[in-house]
């Protein structure tokens, strides 16, 4: 039976309005509700009338068709969401459990490698905003959305407003980076590409800032002209950051700030690929007398 448009629009609806009551995020919103629609076009009827049996044997199907563990947590925390809060029927989720996601270490960057991937990222405008990538350690997200009155050259640092997990924080600004983007402000307020008050990236149209898909595209192109094989994305820039802050000593609670991580333990991951460190650290086998 396929559900009428009357229902599922009403119940779209509802939805909509529970999760801007929560002012869960648009992106938010959007990955729940297309969570939602994919469980009905799966179930064949509005999602509203499903039993317990019936996640559970999604969840199985979500499996059986390779879906990746977040792909399928994805999944379950939006149709928690459905069933908890817009039907009031919580206990339909009882057979449907969250995967494992096996943690894998990121890949980093060596200084020489950010310095070539960002000097091979073409125009001004896109080194300037690797270069805040790798010299604030921040989320490509966090990059798009800053605005010229973010920088404080008088404190030194970047305002973040409403980062991961809708928190704000400041990001450190280092006098290379101010450097970098004082010569970007200017080239641009002379080109007419920013406006007052503006983003700091601006896209085509200077009244919206450049896209995250747009940065994507730019640090793979740059990673390919500047010759470097390991698979690099913007995320790659920010886990540089981290793991070059913590093999030059910087105490890891500091770094655990700047990065804006709720926990140490999702800090304390470089550790294992903070290789200098690694390097200092005299084996037992050296200490051993020739045999």
């Amino acid at each position: 039976m396929i559900p009428s448009t009357q229902t599922s629009s009403s119940l779209r609806q509802r939805m909509i309005d529970d999760m801007r009551m929560r002012k869960l995020s648009p992106k938010t919103q959007s990955s729940y509700i297309r969570t939602v629609r994919k469980f009905a076009k799966f179930l064949g009827r509005s999602p509203d009338t499903a039993t317990a049996e019936d996640l559970r044997q999604y969840q199985l199907y979500l499996v059986d068709q390779g879906t990746s563990p977040i792909s399928i947590n994805v999944a379950i925390t939006g149709l928690k969401f459905f069933f908890e809060t817009t039907v009031d029927h919580a206990e339909l989720m009882r057979f449907m459990h969250p995967v494992h996601e096996p943690r894998k270490i990121p890949i980093i960057l060596s200084p020489d490698e950010v310095a070539r991937l960002i000097g091979c990222a073409g125009s001004l405008k896109n080194q300037t905003a690797l270069s805040v990538a790798y010299g604030a350690g921040l989320r490509v997200s966090e990059v798009v959305a800053l605005k010229v009155s973010d920088i404080d050259s008088e404190r030194m640092t970047l305002r973040i407003e409403q980062g991961k997990g809708n928190k704000d924080r400041y990001a450190m600004l280092s006098p290379v980076l101010l450097e970098s983007l004082r010569a970007w402000w200017r080239a641009a307020r002379a080109a007419g590409w920013m406006l007052n008050g503006g983003w700091l990236f601006p896209g085509q149209d200077p009244a919206d800032p450049i896209s995250t898909r747009q940065l994507s595209r730019v640090i793979h192109e740059a990673a390919k002209v500047a010759h470097i094989d390991k698979r690099v994305s913007m995320h790659t820039l920010r886990h540089s950051f981290a793991t070059h802050l913590l093999e030059q000593k910087v105490d890891i609670r500091v770094i655990q700030v700047l990065l804006g991580h709720k926990k140490l333990e999702t800090t304390a991951l470089y550790t294992q690929v903070a290789t200098k460190i690694l390097r200092e650290v005299t084996s037992p086998l050296d200490s051993l007398h020739p045999m």
